[in-house]
């Protein structure tokens, strides 16, 4: 049975499904909330320093700025077939990162000057953006189509700036049965988090021949929670002529007594081109385990992970569909061939009276032979040198983040980033020798 057919397969059966929920005679599951009682309205203010210092006498990039995110969501008319509204608004404000450090990801970049010494160009004093979707739901199935936040293993919106990630297109969710959730949709335009137009959806490591773009990613998938403590995903994307990409994880966590508890799980990614093949020949196996061992409030972490092809693991430009154990503040530990190991501390600040507090410290280090590569030559992927036999690079990351937990600054949270990448003489990705900084102050507010 060839890829083609097998995602063909599964999209038809899953889409097949929702279909069914729709029309089904269940007039207890009918809309109840109604259009304005069950509508919210949600205001996110997330302050963003970031610093890319780069250590091959490359510009480094130093961005501030602070973002408004308006998200607006009602609730669903009354009857069988219920139809309601969602609605975003984005500003980005740059605070500071012109003049020849701008760059970073969390502004937009124009051309650069030639009268500067700036590689970016300049960023604009503030850009935006605003989008909404329709939506029906019937019975246990909703369906959505406009412009809409994703999150599932092969296609999620970038949430690790300053402002979010949304997709254009349809969506369709159905919890007709227990324990259960089945996912579908197709879109075909994103906005990334630092623009305020909509773009042809691409690839994050791939780069596309001049001309052509893909016209469409679609999606179909499923998790189940039926088992205590067990989380388990299965889902089927294809990137119109690029690949066909399918994803399984198994996620399980078991309370030995009150204060051990252990988490196995396991996360596999197939990709393998398809169509016209935009980006040429890929035949991608990637997975990862990890084990964590929480003891208390300390939990110790080891994974490894494993890339299976002699092109890089590849996802959605600038999202963060990249469910893999290894995938880091700066590198996913993605190369072609790549093997990588990390082990990370946390603790959580609560067992010693400080609740809303937590923190964690890792480290993770790679290995792979890039002679093996397939070169930009013949496919789209030039993110790496091939000439690396040994390559090896390395990464330290520390994260401490705290959340308010009362009064009127609720839930406002303050985090602190820091991530240190350092490549071997045979590691030749982009900016292998960089440190980054990042400050984000996040002030979450149910207006109502």
């Amino acid at each position: 049975m060839n890829a083609s057919f097998r995602y063909s397969a599964l999209f038809v059966a899953v889409t097949a499904t929702l279909s069914t929920a729709v029309y089904a005679d269940n007039s207890a599951s009918s809309s109840k909330d109604g259009f304005i009682e069950g509508s919210s309205f949600n205001l996110d203010l997330k302050n963003y320093y970031f610093n890319h210092d780069r250590h091959d006498g490359k510009q480094d990039s130093k961005e501030w700025g602070q973002g408004f995110v308006g998200v607006f969501e009602s609730g669903f008319t009354q009857g069988p077939v219920g139809f309601g509204i969602d609605a975003n608004a984005m500003l980005g404000l740059k605070l500071d990162g012109g003049g020849g450090s701008g760059g970073s990801s969390i502004l937009p970049t124009t051309a650069p000057n030639p009268n500067k010494d700036n590689l970016y160009g300049d960023a604009p004093d503030s850009f935006s953006s605003a989008g909404g979707a329709l939506k029906m739901r019937a019975f246990d199935t909703v369906l959505k189509a406009g412009d809409m936040f994703l999150n599932n293993p092969v296609i999620a919106g970038g949430a690790t700036r300053m402002l979010p990630m949304t997709f254009r297109g349809f969506s369709l969710t159905n919890t007709s049965f227990d324990h259960l959730t089945l996912d579908a949709g197709q879109v075909s335009f994103d906005k990334l988090f630092n623009q305020s137009g909509n773009g042809r959806i691409g690839t994050y490591y791939g780069t596309l021949p001049e001309g052509d773009k893909s016209k469409h990613m679609s999606w179909a998938g499923a998790t189940y929670t039926g088992v205590p403590g067990m989380t388990s995903s299965l889902y089927a994307s294809q990137l119109k002529d690029i690949w066909n990409q399918y994803y399984y994880d198994l996620d399980y966590n078991w309370a030995v007594n009150d204060l051990v508890s252990l988490n196995p799980g396991f996360h596999y990614y197939h990709t393998q081109d398809s169509g016209q093949a935009l980006l040429g020949s890929i035949d991608n196996n990637t997975f990862s385990v990890h084990l964590g061992v929480t003891v208390g409030h300390q939990t110790l972490t080891t994974s490894l992970q494993k890339v299976n092809g002699n092109t890089p693991f590849d996802y959605i430009q600038d999202g963060d569909s990249v469910y893999l154990d290894n995938s880091q503040q700066y590198s996913d530990f993605n190369a072609p061939g790549e093997k990588s190991w990390k082990l990370q501390y946390a603790y959580d600040f609560v067992g010693w009276g400080m609740p809303g507090l937590t923190s964690s410290l890792s480290y993770t280090r790679g290995t792979m032979d890039l002679t093996k590569a397939t070169t930009a030559a013949d496919s789209g992927y030039s993110y790496y040198n091939v000439d690396g036999k040994d390559a090896k690079h390395w990464e330290r990351d520390a994260d401490l983040k705290y959340v308010v937990q009362g009064g009127p600054a609720k839930n406002l949270g303050v985090r602190l980033r820091w991530a240190t990448n350092r490549g071997g003489d045979g590691y030749k990705a982009v900016d292998h020798n960089a440190d980054e900084y990042r400050v984000i102050v996040d002030y979450p507010i149910n207006v109502f």
